[in-house]
């Protein structure tokens, strides 16, 4: 090559690099203005200045056959249900289709209002139909949000009023720490929940609508010759996958619910707080695998319905005792830190001898329990002592409205005698734990009901009953939960501390 032509073979080299450089920053640009538009539509507006802190972690695995907590962490911390606020449109959706209201073929309307929803969605314009079959399968699959509008528009009227209809549902389902303010779960920050509703509701799904359930195990969708896959990747690298639901904002991190079956087991993994999809499907994987060998091989539980968390009391008096839920710490799962810990977490613990007292009123009685009870002092463990809350008057938080009394409350409540209540306690587990200690017997009774529903199932084969004692010139009324194992009844004092409720145990 002369020297003559090398000059202009740079130039030409010069003006190669300058138009690939100016095509890559135009990319970039655009880079930049999509990542801005994702975060305009998936980002709840804060006020200027707030500090935007990470997702917080949040994990419960739940056994479907028995009800059975596994491991939890957080599991009732208020977190936002992102996507996954699309398994109640689907449940409302599909009791519409088990009532006979609508059929898989019907044809749903699309409005101005469903059609200018963000993305993730479907691309519907103003004006467009889409039958009940093909909705389900894009909000599977897609997870549409134009498409969980149309379902809500076409069954409550509006997304608002559906979204009335989603929360009364969720109370209906024992999920009572859950709100939903629209069906799709786009940023509202009035739009919450918790890891354990999430697998109640997931539950509740399986048991009552068998038929549409394989809908969520729904790898692929084709719509008007456009293919969509399934944002639930674990349904393909994950034996016995057979559902639920993704779902990601950036206040929630990405989240996930999952249903595993393999063999006669079956769990439910929900995970909230994921840093990266990646990352949160590395975390339930390890969450399954870690619980799929221990889980149960015969259905106990009661169907998860409507209802159910009202009858879980007679439900589980002809079941046996549910094990503790085992730490993760003790199964060598690892367990990220949470981003956000919650406030009791470093509860200052403090030594406390605790005094109980079997009180045996007549012969019959001494009979039933086979010998004497004596009165004796009990040491509660330190670790429960850190709730203990004396027995005066301005140490209880005000008590709720009184109840009427139901079958399922205490023996003061349900006729029982006080030596009966001891007989039948003792028969069952030779634990107990208290609840409170108050000024009359009817907010006593009412702590006690209060208790039972914010166990979680736990205290619901424990007998309740109150407990009248002389506290210097005036009377209290011990609420306490009798005939528990201690692995019972160390669960049910931190399920209620995590509700604020006082709890310490105690031997019989």
């Amino acid at each position: 090559m002369s020297r003559s032509r090398i000059p202009g073979a740079l130039r030409c080299g010069a003006l190669l690099m300058a138009g690939i450089l100016a095509t890559i920053a135009a990319s970039g640009a655009a880079d930049a203005r999509g990542r801005r538009h994702h975060q305009h539509h998936h980002r709840v507006h804060r006020p200027a200045g707030e500090p935007v802190r990470a997702p917080a972690y949040a994990s419960i695995v739940v056994d479907a056959n028995s009800g059975r907590v596994m491991e939890e962490t957080n599991a009732d911390s208020p977190r936002h249900p992102a996507s996954l606020t699309k398994m109640m449109t689907l449940y409302l959706l599909f009791e519409r289709l088990e009532q006979g209201r609508i059929q898989l073929s019907t044809e749903m309307k699309v409005s101005a209002h469903a059609a200018d929803q963000a993305p993730s969605k479907l691309g519907l314009a103003p004006g467009d139909t889409i039958d009940v079959d093909s909705a389900i399968k894009a909000i599977v699959t897609k997870s549409a949000n134009d498409v969980a509008v149309v379902v809500a528009e076409a069954l409550g009227g509006s997304e608002s009023e559906f979204a009335r209809l989603m929360t009364a549902k969720a109370r209906e389902l024992g999920m009572m720490h859950t709100n939903y303010h629209n069906a799709s779960g786009l940023p509202d920050e009035a739009q919450i929940t918790t890891a354990r509703d999430q697998a109640i509701l997931a539950r509740a799904l399986q048991d009552r609508f068998p038929k549409y359930f394989h809908y969520f195990s729904t790898r692929r969708f084709v719509y008007h010759g456009r293919a969509m896959r399934n944002h639930n990747h674990l349904l393909d690298r994950v034996a016995g996958v057979d559902g639920i639901k993704t779902g990601y904002i950036h206040e929630s991190g990405f989240n996930i619910v999952t249903s595993v079956h393999r063999g006669e087991r079956r769990i439910i993994a929900v995970v909230f707080g994921g840093r990266t999809a990646a990352w949160r499907d590395a975390r339930v994987r390890s969450l399954i695998e870690a619980n799929i060998g221990e889980a149960a091989t015969k259905r106990t539980a009661p169907m998860v319905v409507e209802g159910w968390s009202s009858r879980n009391a007679a439900a589980a008096a002809n079941a046996p005792p549910l094990p503790a839920p085992v730490p993760p710490a003790a199964r060598n799962v690892a367990v990220p830190v949470p981003a956000v810990a919650d406030s009791n977490a470093n509860a200052p613990i403090k030594p406390h001898p605790v005094k109980t007292v079997a009180v045996i009123p007549d012969a019959a009685a001494r009979t039933a329990l086979s010998g004497r009870v004596e009165e004796r002092p009990v040491a509660a463990p330190p670790e429960h002592e850190a709730t203990v809350i004396p027995a005066a008057a301005g140490a209880e938080a005000p008590p709720s409205p009184a109840r009427p009394a139901s079958s399922s409350d205490s023996a003061a409540i349900t006729g029982h005698t006080p030596a009966a209540t001891a007989a039948l306690a003792r028969s069952r587990g030779p634990y107990m734990i208290q609840v409170g200690a108050l000024d009359d017997e009817s907010d006593a009774r009412q702590r006690l009901a209060n208790a039972r529903a914010k166990a979680h199932g736990l205290l619901s084969d424990a007998i309740p009953f109150t407990e009248k004692i002389a506290k210097g010139d005036r009377a209290l009324y011990r609420a306490r939960f009798a005939g528990l194992e201690k692995s019972q009844a160390e669960a049910a004092c931190r399920s209620l501390k995590r509700s604020e409720i006082p709890c310490f145990l105690l031997r019989n």
